[in-house]
């Protein structure tokens, strides 16, 4: 047991906190904002934007405050348990979120597509192959699908290689080396903002030279919302690390008592574990 866990109270219970209230009118304020701007309101962008810079000063506010209450002393093992928990249920519920849209796809792609290829609807659309990424003649514009090669198969290999560096990083720390749990850590953010480097250029080509968009129809609207999600889901896990590297340069954590790396390290496995499928099943099928 560490000498945090030792001096720590039976059980930290923290005192009444504003955060919380300002988290909900924030985001309220954002969801506000971002159905007037839809909607071609004028306030809607500037409402928008206020709420989303509210909301992270609140969050800026309200780890901080966490992170005062760890390094000093206050989180015994009960409330490192309670973190842990709440962290598992967090990401399944991201597992949650993500099977809706895999879901969809396959809905769209198992059970939609054969029905609208078949007998009944050759009235409707004769010249209508049910094959994934065809559409109806004169439904939408024509567009190119989406191949594995070559930046999603080099971004594969990032998100790989950063768990790889995410892991040396982690066993440094319980080893006690701090200059190489930061080098990796380092390692492992630079990856991840490749990968997006390269998952914008490939939106890039996708709306400039393929004609792939949103508007693409079942193709378009399950590949933007199920890379997009994940693109941002790699940018938060970034953020998290990124803060964990700058703890760690500040002489935060102890090789047995760190969870805010193992938790941004868990939420990080799981986005690689996210992208793998949707490299098969995306791009692949």
């Amino acid at each position: 047991m560490s000498s945090q866990h030792a001096k720590a109270p039976y059980y930290f219970v923290p005192g009444p906190s504003k955060w919380p209230v300002l988290a909900g009118a924030s985001l309220l304020l954002t969801m506000i904002g971002a159905s007037g701007w839809v909607n071609g309101y004028g306030w809607g962008p500037i409402a928008n934007i206020i709420g989303i810079l509210a909301l992270l000063v609140v969050l800026y506010n309200w780890f901080g405050e966490a992170i005062a209450e760890s390094e000093g002393g206050l989180y015994g093992k009960r409330v490192d348990v309670s973190y842990r928990w709440s962290m598992s249920w967090f990401i399944f519920s991201e597992v949650m979120f993500f099977a809706a849209f895999f879901g969809a796809l396959f809905y769209a792609r198992v059970l939609t597509l054969p029905w609208l290829g078949d007998l009944d609807h050759k009235i409707l659309w004769p010249d209508f192959a049910a094959q994934w990424g065809n559409t109806p003649a004169g439904t939408i514009q024509p567009f190119t699908k989406m191949g594995p090669f070559p930046i999603p198969t080099i971004n594969t290999a990032l998100l790989l290689t950063s768990g790889v560096t995410l892991t040396i990083s982690h066993h440094a720390l319980r080893m006690g080396q701090r200059g190489k749990t930061a080098f990796w850590l380092a390692a492992t953010i630079l990856l991840g903002a490749v990968f997006m480097g390269f998952q914008v250029y490939e939106y890039m080509h996708a709306y400039s030279e393929l004609n792939l968009k949103l508007t693409s129809g079942i193709y378009g609207s399950t590949f933007f919302m199920l890379t997009g999600f994940h693109g941002f889901h790699v940018t938060m896990g970034a953020i998290m690390l990124a803060v964990v590297l700058v703890r760690i340069m500040k002489g935060h954590f102890t090789p047995d008592h760190h969870f805010a790396f193992e938790g941004a390290a868990w939420y990080w496995h799981f986005v690689d574990v996210v992208w793998l499928g949707l490299y098969v099943v995306v791009y692949w099928l």
